[in-house]
């Protein structure tokens, strides 16, 4: 759960939007403007100018550090650090609601609903300006949200359906401004070669993963010094952020009959461009080369898991310390970091299909390492449970975030222009569903073999059944296209249909 733009090179040539402000500083008086003072007015452009090369010209994996995109680069960071709280919530889950791993399954499914309709936040985000703006204030309304989510779970919530509620409202929090954001990297990558559409991927997940980084040892100390209320209130203050950020957008006010008067349309106005998004949106998906890749991704994402059960395990059998659990954390968060250099350096080019084979195979094998830790042969090798926990947990992480970042890039370049946020979010929807039906699959499960909190005699055949499982999509490996380079062409025409209509 959860679960990519045109670049202006690092140049001082002004736009449009720009020039006023700075000139406007020069031209201001009515007296007569010397030779002297004009000197001065060049001498100080200069400066500026210098200034301006010098921020433009800072980037961050091959990306220039815009405001634009310092924007999507934090937005992306408090996703990351929203971290701090998931031990917290599956501690409280498990020793204060005392519910099973099955039960945990399914709110962590259920409070993963508002992933699943991003394509509604795209289409209100792109057609219906709030306050004049399609990105700005939905990034300071989405900040908001999350803020009153988390601080209802750190005073007033006590049962598991609250529970489930607050981290539904967090969540949709999160979903409201990724795809905001997501519409932003969409516009940029458009156009854009495979390898920079790569990087753009790469700042935004890096930036979560360092944001990871951040929360990772923290998350289990902290729950383990002063309680899981006070992480909840912590985490309050995080999605601050995102609403902070909303400043650094360049974005022109929207107003005129074109696009309505903000967010007050009338019913027709309403149903009207309702009607015309939604047919849009059909005309694209319906693309083989856009529906193909997509119904790959939702099998590739929904085959079952076993991560509850494994976190119940490590917990009541083998006796991890919240603390301990927020070093892996630590460790998966820095793995995450790296899985997107390993991708920025070395595999932006690579074939789509030979990724997906190589990491899914690989991924499955290493997954099956999870029965010695279970029945305790690593220990037999001499390798602490801790140690081989941290050691597991980092590799997988490092080939999920190497097999995950190409699925980003591939459904960034196949969005037509006009409806960035709409498709993509579209797209990024069907993966999420994917990874919800996984869960519950994964829940159904645990509950079939019997698995509880305090009962893992059946966890090993679990773990098998579910690592084998994700094998089972690679013989439609045939649907994804060789390249991303052939998926643009393929598509020109239609997409070129598309943005006419």
């Amino acid at each position: 759960m959860s679960v990519s733009v045109s670049i202006q090179p690092g140049s001082v040539r002004r736009d449009s939007d720009s020039e006023p402000l700075i000139d406007s500083r020069y031209r201001k008086g009515d007296g007569p403007t010397t030779a002297m003072d004009e000197d001065t007015a060049l001498s100080n452009k200069t400066t500026l100018r210098k200034k301006r090369y010098s921020i433009n010209s800072m980037r961050c994996f091959g990306v220039e550090l815009t405001p634009d995109n310092i924007a999507v680069a934090m937005v992306y960071f408090v996703q990351g650090v929203l971290g701090l709280s998931r031990l917290a919530v599956s501690f409280y889950l498990k020793d204060d609601l005392h519910l099973d791993p099955a039960e945990t399954a399914v709110i962590s499914g259920f409070s993963s609903l508002p992933w699943l309709v991003k394509p509604l936040y795209g289409f209100i985000s792109d057609s219906f300006p709030l306050f004049g703006y399609r990105r700005r204030s939905y990034l300071v309304l989405s900040g908001l949200l999350g803020a009153f989510s988390w601080s209802l779970m750190a005073t007033f919530v006590d049962s598991k359906y609250g529970v489930a509620f607050c981290i539904l409202l967090g969540s949709l929090s999160v979903a409201f401004s990724d795809v905001v954001v997501d519409s932003m990297v969409v516009e940029r990558a458009r156009g854009e070669s495979q390898s920079m559409s790569g990087s753009l991927q790469s700042l935004c997940w890096g930036s979560s993963a360092f944001g990871g980084i951040v929360s990772s040892y923290f998350s289990g100390s902290l729950v383990g010094a002063y309680g899981v209320r006070f992480v909840f209130g912590l985490t309050a203050l995080l999605p601050l952020i995102t609403s902070a950020v909303a400043v650094l957008v360049k974005e022109q006010p929207v107003f005129g009959p074109a696009r309505g008067q903000n967010i007050l349309l009338d019913s027709t106005d309403f149903l009207a461009s309702s009607k015309s998004s939604m047919a849009q949106l059909w005309d694209a998906v319906k693309q083989p080369n856009v529906f193909l890749p997509t119904l790959f991704i939702f099998l590739w994402q929904s085959t079952p898991h076993s991560d509850s059960a494994m976190f119940y395990f490590t917990t009541n059998k083998l006796g991890f310390s919240p603390e301990f659990l927020g070093r892996v954390k630590l460790v998966t968060s820095v793995a995450s970091l790296v899985g997107v250099g390993i991708y920025n350096g070395f595999l932006k080019s690579v074939r789509l299909r030979k990724i997906f084979l190589v990491t899914t195979v690989t991924g499955s094998a290493l997954g099956m390492t999870q029965v010695l830790l279970v029945t305790g042969l690593n220990r037999r090798f001499g390798i602490s449970d801790e140690w081989f926990a941290i050691g597991d947990s980092m590799i997988i992480t490092v080939l999920g975030q190497v097999s995950f970042m190409p699925v980003l890039v591939l459904a960034a370049k196949i969005c037509p222009e006009g409806m960035e946020a709409t498709l993509f979010a579209t797209l990024m929807s069907v993966s999420n569903g994917g990874s919800v039906l996984g869960g519950l699959l994964g829940a159904g499960l645990t509950r079939l073999f019997g698995v509880t909190k305090d009962r893992f005699n059946n966890l090993t055949p679990l773990i098998i059944l579910c690592n084998l499982s994700s094998l089972l999509p690679l013989p439609l490996l045939g649907l994804l296209p060789e390249d991303i380079a052939d998926a643009d062409s393929k598509e020109g025409s239609d997409i070129e249909e598309m943005k006419s209509n």
